[in-house]
């Protein structure tokens, strides 16, 4: 809790005007300023009852009128001071000084010391700030005796040398240095004594002003007695000078409340800047209390009041807390329910102006809350935000003025509330945009970037890490069933579910349905035990609405500290680990797996096939194979597909399977249709300058069925190579048909109706049926390899190569039969009336030099019925 500093009492000359002492101070301290208090009064006393007994006093009826209103200017005194603030060191430049210096020259002691006494303890008590007065009344006492005492001796040592007015010079001189003395003594006693340098030249200061205030006092004198009419001159003057004085002060108080605003302004933004940057594993912070505790104070210096109460809502959740800076406020007041902002009543504060109260004129239920806080006026005001009440400020008891707060307190501390509630909602907008930045926004757990930073600083600290990542399986049959609106619920409940059994340690949400988490201190063993029980945990059913999905968990994790002793301290490369296990835990048992390095040797192979294809079609490491298809049953040559071979330099002879997959899941398919098509219409434009009328077949993907500028570019290129479209055939699987028919079949309208033949790959093993078949504008069917291999052994294989084939004749399609490869599968393709066959009994896939190459030697030339050049394949 932050207390007041608080003044010693009236002020003479130059002087501090915020001594440090403390309303909670040391207890055997405090025991010493009371004796201490009592010795400044017995003092005080003794003096001037000594002063009173050494002096002559003279009453006349002038005194009637000049006892008053020397009390009326020791008072004046008091109030019309300037406050100076060098170096957060607080001076108050006074004048007591002037009405001293006319006392000495026309009022004996008694009446002065009586006038400054009424000015002086009425001021305190009028500033409720009498918690001094024994101390400052014995000031009181000695600033006027001691003057008066030193006046008489200098004016009874210098009879006829000097004027009279010397001796109250001097005397009048003394009273300043008295009060600085003694505040000194007081600071010793307290135990914030000054330097002795420091307090010579406070002393010389004092001294200084005090010499200033005294001429002015005795030129006004002189000129008031000496000249007809100096009165009204004087008091023109002093009223001159005291509107340059108040005008200063104005201007001075002006600067102060602008550094006020700029302190404030700034320390609520350094609190913000030194507030934590990385993610919270939970959710956002609590500000630090602390952090408002200069704000507080320097709201309560710049009003110069004896308390300031911040109520603000610092907690994420909305509850409310207080700080107070000042005297002690009652622990009832401090205490603050979540809705103290609602129920207080003297926190009912619509709009955002500054309301003022006073327990004098308040209503009874205000006035109670004001004696519950110890305070007997207080100024208070809301701290609105965009969309927001964000707390309040209560201001108690200003001890400078006896009046209490003016407008330009109110003004000051409406400006300050307007500043102070931009500037939290600034800080609060801050911390969540950085909230937002380092967490899912569905689920409220961190994303990859909070995950990111968090599982970095734990690394970069030395200690030991294993990152853990677990994937919700079924989730994309879900979204594609129900809705992605099904789906995020499930990814919001396994979420909380793993969040509840894993407690306070780091959970993120990486994608769709993918979660990590950092395990501290955690053996290979342990995190095995972590993912085997999240994977029961996300595996359990999920009920939603009136059904219940059931779905699977997947888990791999990779450690800092593997077995080989190389510490890894890559958050990135650990998340890469992490998914290499994952995949790999697919395929195991309890479905949970650790990195282990030969993992990665896998994905590594596929990830440079991926990034080097584009340079392998360019460098001709890439070449199109040719698989020749004979007609039944006369073994003609009908053409050939296309198959496509990758001669990597490293890796040597790559299967299609291995790198064909890779390259449709990265886009770059296209590349690679292009590629294989202008290979296989060169070949074809070859074939027909030497008289060989025969096609290619050339495999399509599902990308290339997506495309819907495919045909115009299939078109260019048949135009370009002035090639028959009936030459050219396109293959095609049902599953890629069926992704997404309502894109796929128009393009497959198009080059039908281009005159480019159509067939059906891989036939019998997807949506097989009449009515699948009847949909599609294809032209020929391709059943299966694995069902014409297994014709020989497998009754229900050769059913299956019958009814394919008898399905395509009744649509008027044409029939091929691939993987054929013994003469008994010819045999059976030729009694089923098979058309085509392509299969190792015929040949193999062939480069086209070998390709040529066999065409020479295995077949031989005919004149078909069209006396066209036909292709027999030889016996």
């Amino acid at each position: 809790m932050i207390e007041r500093h608080r003044s010693l009492g009236p002020h003479s000359g130059l002087e501090p005007s915020r001594p440090p002492v403390r309303a909670e101070v040391d207890p055997v301290r405090r025991r010493m300023f009371g004796t201490f208090s009592f010795v400044v009064l017995a003092a005080g006393v003794g003096v001037s009852l000594l002063t009173a007994g050494g002096l002559e006093s003279r009453y006349t009826p002038e005194l009637l009128f000049i006892g008053p209103l020397l009390a009326v200017g020791f008072l004046l005194a008091e109030q019309l001071t300037i406050d100076v603030d060098v170096k957060r060191v607080g001076w108050t430049i006074s004048f007591t000084e002037i009405p001293l210096l006319l006392g000495l020259l026309t009022a004996p002691f008694e009446v002065v010391l009586a006038a400054n006494l009424l000015a002086g303890l009425g001021a305190q008590v009028g500033r409720r700030a009498a918690t001094h007065v024994v101390y400052n009344a014995g000031v009181l006492c000695l600033e006027i005796a001691v003057p008066f005492a030193v006046a008489n001796l200098v004016n009874q040592a210098l009879i006829g040398v000097a004027p009279d007015w010397f001796g109250p010079v001097v005397g009048t001189l003394t009273s300043p240095l008295i009060s600085c003395g003694f505040a000194l003594a007081a600071l010793t006693v307290l135990g914030g004594a000054m330097k002795v340098a420091a307090g010579a030249r406070l002393a010389a200061r004092t001294l200084a002003v005090g010499l200033l205030n005294t001429s002015v006092g005795l030129i006004g004198y002189e000129v008031a007695i000496g000249t007809p009419w100096g009165w009204l001159l004087v008091g023109l003057v002093a009223v001159a000078v005291i509107g340059l004085y108040r005008a200063y002060s104005d201007l001075l108080r002006e600067q102060r409340d602008l550094e006020a605003l700029s302190d404030v302004s700034l320390s609520v933004a350094r609190s913000g800047q030194g507030a934590q940057t990385s993610p919270d594993p939970v959710g956002e912070q609590a500000v630090p209390v602390g952090e408002w505790e200069p704000v507080a104070e320097r709201i309560r210096e710049q009003l110069n009041a004896t308390r300031v109460v911040l109520r603000l809502r610092l907690d994420p959740r909305g509850e409310v807390t207080t700080l107070v800076a000042g005297e002690v406020m009652p622990d009832a007041a401090v205490q603050a329910a979540p809705d103290a902002l609602r129920d207080d009543p003297l926190l009912q504060l619509p709009g955002s102006h500054v309301r003022s109260f006073r327990t004098l004129e308040a209503p009874e239920e205000v006035r109670r809350a004001l004696r519950q806080r110890g305070a007997y006026e207080a100024l208070v005001v809301p701290l609105r935000g965009a969309s927001q009440l964000l707390g309040a400020v209560e201001v108690h008891d200003r001890v400078s003025r006896w009046r209490g707060f003016g407008r330009a307190d109110v003004r000051l501390l409406h400006t300050l509330a307007s500043h102070l509630a931009t500037a939290m909602d600034n800080r609060r907008l801050l911390a969540r945009l950085r909230h937002d930045a380092y967490h899912d926004p569905l689920t409220g757990l961190l994303n990859r970037t909070g995950f990111r930073e968090i599982s970095g600083d734990e690394l970069r600290a030395g200690r030991a890490a294993v990152v853990l990542r677990v994937d919700l399986d079924l989730l994309t049959t879900v979204s594609e069933a129900l809705g992605y609106t099904w789906g995020d619920r499930m990814v919001v409940a396994a979420g909380q579910r793993m969040r509840e059994a894993l407690g306070d340690a780091p959970l993120a949400r990486l994608e769709a349905n993918s979660f990590a988490v950092l395990l501290l201190d955690h053996t290979e063993e342990q995190a095995h035990q972590v993912a085997l029980r999240l994977c029961d945990v996300i595996a359990m059913s999920y009920p939603l609405d009136r059904i219940v999905v059931e779905a699977a968990g997947v888990a791999g994790y990779a450690s800092s500290a593997p077995a080989d002793g190389e510490a890894e301290t890559d958050v990135d490369t650990l998340l890469q680990h992490a998914d290499v296990a994952v995949r790999a835990a697919r395929n195991g048992e309890d479905g949970v797996r650790c990195y282990a390095p030969a993992m990665g040797q896998v994905f590594l192979r596929r990830f440079q096939l991926v990034t080097q294809f584009r340079q392998a079609l360019d460098t001709g490491q890439v070449e199109v194979h040719y698989q020749p298809k004979v007609a039944l049953p006369e073994r003609q040559v009908v053409g050939a597909e296309a198959l496509v071979r990758w001669s990597h330099p490293e890796y040597g002879r790559l299967d299609p399977d291995e790198f064909v997959p890779l390259v449709e899941a990265t886009g770059l398919v296209d590349a690679l249709t292009a590629f294989v098509l202008e290979c296989a219409l060169v070949k074809i434009r070859q074939w027909l300058d030497r008289g060989l009328r025969m096609s290619v077949a050339v495999n399509l993907s599902v990308r290339n069925l997506a495309d819907e500028t495919f045909p115009e570019r299939v078109a260019e290129a048949l135009e370009r190579h002035d090639i028959p479209p009936e030459l050219l055939t396109l293959e095609l699987t049902e599953s890629s048909v069926m992704a997404d028919k309502e894109r796929s079949l128009p393009v497959l309208r198009r080059l039908h109706a281009m005159g480019v033949v159509l067939a059906v790959d891989d036939f019998g093993t997807g949506y097989s049926s009449l009515a699948y078949l009847r949909q599609l504008p294809v032209d020929e069917v391709k059943i299966d390899k694995s069902f014409v291999l297994g014709m020989g052994t497998d009754l229900s294989d050769l059913a299956v190569v019958r009814t394919i084939v008898e399905l395509g004749h009744s649509l008027d399609l044409a029939v091929v039969a691939e993987g054929v490869e013994d003469d008994a599968a010819r045999d059976q393709l030729v009694g089923m009336g098979c058309d085509v066959a392509q299969g190792y009994l015929i040949s193999r896939p062939l480069s086209e030099e070998r390709f040529e190459a066999w065409l020479q030697a295995r077949t031989k030339r005919d004149r078909g019925s069209r006396e066209e050049t036909v292709l027999t394949l030889l016996h």
